[in-house]
């Protein structure tokens, strides 16, 4: 079968693969989308954390069932599915307390073994959702929005509070739109005016702010002078979240969605000062994907227009470069197979 594997450092490889195996309590899914997001935009360019070359990327997917060993699980061949993949251990003590999001021994597809940049994937018969109702499309967005719905959930967002999301992104845009879900103020903040544009279009945000204009006396003007209650950065840019400290409000929260490959420092005082409370959010739940899938159901996401940019299999490679540059005003890519 056909796959692309990332070799090294800006270096894809279209090449045949083996078939995958059949083992008790998986089935094998013949891959139809793959979305592209940071990480794999990151693993390519080599700031990516927890990775190793080569690699097959791809972890938001969907696609079919054509053979499975499990009749238990309620699948059956044929059945669309979503693909979790987050692979956890079952046992440690993340796991035990039912945060096999962040499981001591996690191993996430596309990125800590090979991924779903290929026809067909085994894959566990506890990681898959069935689809039933949602397309394609829909199907392989579950799992970054379930990213920035796992953040809300974790930020104990409640209606009435006011929300900053700082990054106007594929998982920024999440955030807000499921804040928005949950009754809250939306304010997005970015440096790029399309993308802010989007994020009032699209999520339904209640603000934008311009990160390049005094973003710090906009909010002031925008809360009364409060700050927002819940922040939360998904950008990736350590500068942006060093920056994130300045908006939260005293006795608020600061969710890091985003990732990044250095050290991130804060000035003690004001942080006590604030009594601000510090979470990172990493992956999602089942309970995150239910909910995305709640949403997409009420008509809160139109994928659509969440996808702005598509290619088969065989042109992903000429393509994914292009991604990486602003001016291509990708909010999020997708491969077709």
């Amino acid at each position: 079968m056909r796959g692309i594997v990332c070799e090294q450092v800006e270096q894809f490889t279209m090449t045949e693969l083996p078939e995958p195996v059949l083992t008790p309590g998986t089935a094998i899914v013949q891959v139809k989308r793959v979305g592209i997001c940071g990480t794999d935009l990151h693993a390519y360019k080599g700031n990516q954390p927890f990775f190793s070359y080569p690699r097959i990327l791809g972890h938001e997917l969907a696609g079919t069932i054509v053979e499975i060993d499990d009749q238990a699980s309620g699948l059956q061949v044929g059945d669309q599915v979503s693909v979790m993949p987050y692979l956890h251990c079952g046992t440690c003590i993340a796991c035990r307390n039912g945060k096999t999001n962040c499981c001591t021994d996690l191993k996430v597809l596309g990125v800590h073994i090979d991924g779903g940049m290929r026809e067909r994937i085994c894959v566990p018969v506890t990681h898959m959702l069935k689809t039933e109702g949602l397309t394609l499309d829909q199907t392989a967005m579950l799992e970054p929005l379930a990213i920035g719905a796992h953040a809300v959930r974790r930020s104990q967002l409640q209606a009435g509070e006011t929300a900053l999301v700082i990054g106007g992104g594929p998982i920024g845009l999440g955030v807000a739109v499921l804040a928005k879900e949950v009754g809250a103020r939306v304010i997005a903040l970015d440096l790029n005016a399309e993308r802010l544009a989007f994020c009032r279009s699209w999520a339904g945000v209640d603000h934008i702010v311009s990160a390049m204009d005094q973003p710090l006396e906009e909010i002031l003007a925008l809360t009364g002078g409060e700050l927002p209650t819940a922040v939360f950065d998904a950008t990736g840019s350590a500068k942006s979240m060093t920056d994130a400290f300045q908006y939260a409000s005293h006795g608020g929260r600061l969710v890091f969605v985003g990732l990044v490959k250095v050290d991130i420092s804060f000035h003690d005082p004001e942080f006590h000062k604030r009594e601000l409370t510090l979470l990172g959010s990493r992956n999602a739940t089942r309970e995150d994907f239910d909910s995305v899938i709640r949403a997409m159901q009420s008509g809160a996401m139109d994928i659509d227009r969440y996808i702005t940019h598509r290619v088969p299999l065989e042109e992903m490679i000429a393509h994914f470069p292009q991604w990486l540059k602003p001016e291509s005003n990708v909010i999020k890519a997708v491969v077709e197979m």
